[in-house]
């Protein structure tokens, strides 16, 4: 009733093929803002074509791992690479360039230029390059016609791209991230909370997009603190715990009574 059309929350999708490592992280260290080690020696990879999920309750160091794969934050000790580069602590804009697309967990802090248009928050990280610069120089029209694209493949609802983001519901102002990074060329994409506080149709079609982006190869972290979601979509899961990744199941025979209790004891012995 709320979107006027059947919504399906069960993820269609098929198996994984997952093809060469795009993401490699090896024992990361990060501080809290209070400098308390929270993320404390993770090691995991990512593939081109499948999505790595990542489970774990609230406050278990998943926001700080996720600021320190973009950028955000600097890790204390540890490795990043990215297609075998060491890119530990490079800033966002230089992973941008390699191809890393980021899903903030917090739309409006993190995503948009509130007060911006839409159709300049759709270029946000891709002003500086032609067609959208020229010597310095903004050019308008190609702004503009990028978000004429860009609005209705993404189902944005708004009656133009000229509007404030501010303007939007939740939904469609998560459309415009998804649009945003999704139609870059990247090759690993970073899902910090994608659904977090959305209407289920915006829910169904960001699942998709998701899972069509791994099927067309890129490697997707996937970061949430809904279980459902994690479940429905991640082909492995890794399960955080007091900072540390305790477990790395398959996802398509874990079971969600299995992966609760080990995130609520940190015992991957516990559900066996």
């Amino acid at each position: 009733m709320m979107v006027g059309r059947e919504v399906s929350l069960i993820v269609d999708k098929g198996p994984a093929h997952p093809g060469d490592v795009v993401l490699e992280v090896e024992d990361l260290r990060v501080a809290d803002d209070r400098g308390t080690i929270v993320v404390d020696g993770p090691s995991f990879q990512v593939r081109a074509g499948e999505i790595f999920g990542i489970a774990g309750v609230a406050g278990n160091g998943q926001d700080e791992l996720v600021e320190a794969l973009n950028g955000l934050r600097r890790s204390r000790t540890g490795i990043v690479r990215l297609r075998g580069q060491d890119v530990t602590n490079h800033s966002s804009r230089e992973l941008s360039e390699r191809g890393v697309a980021y899903i903030p967990g917090d739309r409006q802090r993190y995503g948009l230029v509130l007060p911006y248009p839409i159709e300049d928050n759709l270029v946000l990280t891709d002003y500086y390059h032609a067609p959208f610069s020229r010597r310095g120089i903004i050019n308008e029209k190609a702004i503009t016609e990028h978000a004429k694209r860009l609005i209705p493949e993404f189902d944005i609802r708004t009656p133009s791209g000229s509007v404030p983001a501010s303007t939007l519901s939740g939904g469609n102002q998560q459309k415009v991230i998804v649009a945003r990074e999704f139609s870059r060329d990247i090759s690993l994409l970073v899902a910090d909370q994608p659904t977090r506080g959305i209407d289920v149709g915006s829910i169904e079609f960001i699942h998709k997009q998701i899972v069509a982006k791994r099927d067309a190869g890129t490697a997707v972290l996937l970061v949430s603190a809904e279980l459902d979601e994690i479940m429905e979509l991640s082909d492995r899961i890794g399960v955080m715990y007091r900072g540390r990744l305790v477990a790395i199941l398959d996802g398509e025979t874990a079971q969600k009574d299995q992966v609760g209790l080990i995130m609520a004891t940190g015992n991957p012995d516990v559900a066996a």
